[in-house]
């Protein structure tokens, strides 16, 4: 049998998706925020859960 060909499976796969609303003055939050950090929108959100939780956590 041939070697499998193609990526390796990542360890940590972002394969949920979901959609939120935003008004334009949070968008415009949002994307100074990715020219701030040299960033995406995705990775941003990801940064503010952790925020939110460890804040929670240190209650």
């Amino acid at each position: 049998m041939p070697p499998r060909t193609g990526r390796p499976p990542k360890e940590n796969p972002k394969d949920i998706r979901i959609q939120i609303r935003l008004d334009k003055e949070e968008l415009q939050k949002l994307d100074e925020c990715v020219k701030r950090e040299a960033s995406t929108r995705s990775e941003i959100v990801r940064k503010g859960i952790d925020l939110v939780y460890t804040k929670g956590e240190n209650k």
